[in-house]
């Protein structure tokens, strides 16, 4: 039974706190839409996505009406299309995002991830047509995401994908340059990419999931943020079990909507992601959490120690919330959608040397972070690379989400809008990786790859 003081906390969350379910996302099953005619194919996906999420923005708007619990995206992943278009003799995939642009104005969400590939290990001609694709699909389209997952801890790293990801990288940025290179807003390259992660733009539906599914990705910086201020100066054993006890609250309202939602639009319920993902609106910031803890600033000595406390204590609070909970789940750190973090960056104090050291304990990696225009593809595929290589030794999730915005530099900032927010345009290093990318091959998975 919920107390009184409970119901006034939760409604506190909501009404002050920046509450909010951050997305219901659907997952699609587009296997059985596979067809050696591309066209058939994009008509196939179109039809299936439009029949299986035609009431998803209904329902969720229905609930937050009911509920009174704020949602605030409708999303769609779908099955990696390197996959579904393996059969298709097509050479360009464009067609196949075209189709799934139409269902995501048809059905009315957000965005549709899941033009993807699996890279890991090697590639299929059908991966290669994909990112090969990617250039024209991403600019040709509003609110399609793509991930390409380049290394496991089990597999390694296939260099020739992280080497043609930074090309791929720079073409997008070139082809959005008007918009300040948005369209790699909608790129993710992932190491150790998950099945069931709900947020974009590195959402895809696995090949472990059912045939339709509903997972909700909840999201409270303001929430954990307003709760430390009742813990101030005292030690870190009483922040850490602090935050639990907020991500346990949390995780209990996401389960909620979660399972109403799935029971609505007769799918299986899947899992809950617990992420703090933060926005660029002020008291919605990660980097608020960790000054809250003691830092001057969000970038100083001791933001990796803080980080790593935040994104350990929201998991332990979720698990023990849910018994599904999946995703990415734990602290991640946008610059670009953070506010704490926008500020800290455009004073310098948080460096992508300093973002790569704290992507070691959080959830997710070099996050919507935008470096200067004429930064060399090489160095990309570089800084692609040392992430990776962090998530495939340490056995966890991380990717890379870089935007070189063509015509600016150090100093100048990137425009995005809406939750994409703004970033100031950080520095790279100035000295070459040309040589390193250019090897190509596989970096062997570590010797710890080998459980069995």
């Amino acid at each position: 039974m919920l107390n009184t003081n409970e119901i006034i906390q939760t409604i506190e969350m909501l009404d002050q706190q920046h509450l909010d379910i951050r997305t219901i996302t659907m997952g699609i099953s587009l296997l059985d839409c596979a067809d050696a005619d591309i066209h058939a194919c994009a008509e196939k996906i179109y039809r299936k996505i439009t029949r299986c999420a035609k009431n998803l923005v209904k329902v969720g708007c229905d609930i937050q009406s009911e509920f009174g619990i704020p949602i605030v995206n409708k999303r769609i992943a779908v099955t990696p299309i390197a996959i579904v278009a393996a059969a298709c003799t097509a050479s360009d995939y464009t067609p196949l995002a075209v189709a799934l642009e139409r269902a995501a104005a048809e059905v009315g969400v957000n965005f549709i991830g899941g033009f993807s590939a699996l890279v890991h290990k090697g590639f299929t001609e059908s991966d290669r047509k994909l990112i090969d694709s990617l250039p024209s699909a991403l600019s040709a389209t509003e609110h399609i995401c793509s991930s390409i997952n380049v290394a496991t801890t089990r597999a390694g790293i296939n260099m020739d994908a992280v080497r043609l990801m930074g090309t791929t990288v720079k073409e997008l940025a070139e082809r959005t340059k008007d918009a300040d290179s948005i369209g790699c807003a909608k790129l993710t390259v992932f190491a150790n990419a998950v099945e069931d992660n709900p947020f974009m733009a590195g959402a895809f539906h696995g090949m472990g999931e059912p045939e339709c599914v509903i997972n909700v990705g909840v999201s409270g910086p303001g929430v954990v943020y307003h709760a430390l201020q009742s813990v101030k100066g005292r030690p870190f054993d009483e922040v850490a079990e602090t935050v639990k006890k907020t991500a346990f609250r949390i995780t209990r309202m996401g389960q909620l909507v979660a399972q109403e939602a799935a029971r609505r639009l007769g799918v299986p319920f899947g899992v809950v992601d617990l992420s703090l993902a933060p926005t660029p609106a002020v008291g919605d910031s990660v980097a608020r959490i960790l000054e809250e803890m003691g830092l001057e600033v969000c970038g100083t000595h001791g933001t990796t120690a803080a980080l790593a406390l935040l994104n350990d204590a929201v998991k332990k609070g979720g698990v023990m919330a849910s018994s599904h909970v999946g995703g990415l789940s734990g602290a991640f750190i946008p610059v670009s959608e953070d506010e704490g973090m926008i500020a800290a960056a455009g004073m310098g104090a948080l460096t992508l040397d300093k973002l790569e050291a704290m992507t070691c304990v959080c959830s997710v990696g070099l996050d919507m972070i935008a470096i200067p225009g004429d930064t060399p593809a090489s160095t990309i595929s570089a800084i692609i690379a040392d992430e990776a290589a962090i998530g495939m030794i340490n056995n966890k999730t991380t990717a890379c989400r870089l935007i070189p915005v063509v015509g600016k530099g150090v100093g100048e900032e990137a425009v995005f809008g809406g939750l994409l927010g703004s970033a100031p345009i950080i520095p790279v290093h100035p000295y070459s990786s040309e040589a390193f990318a250019a090897r190509g091959g596989r970096i062997p998975a570590p010797l710890h790859s080998l459980r069995n």
